[in-house]
């Protein structure tokens, strides 16, 4: 029963992903010059947002130095405990 379960949830993902797909422009029809002709709020917003993703990864960068710092001086921590022990 759960097996069937699953397969069905797999389809239907499979299916609402594919109609996204179907629905869009080919690469051939995208016209990127609305977005350069829409005005100067148009694009100080898209700025904006790309501000905001920026200012993001900041944190995210400082967080993942000091994670991997932290596991590696665990790691030499535990390496010359090992070769104290083995002395």
């Amino acid at each position: 029963m759960k097996t069937t379960a699953t397969i069905i949830n797999t389809v239907t993902v499979l299916l609402a992903s594919l109609t996204s797909a179907i629905a869009s422009a080919s690469p051939a029809e995208v016209d990127t010059s609305l977005t350069f002709n829409s005005g100067i709020l148009v694009l100080a917003f898209a700025g904006f947002l790309a501000l905001v993703v920026v200012m993001q990864t900041i944190p995210a960068v400082i967080t993942l130095y000091s994670m991997i710092k932290a596991a590696a001086t665990e790691s030499k921590k535990n390496s010359e405990a090992i070769s104290v022990t083995n002395k």
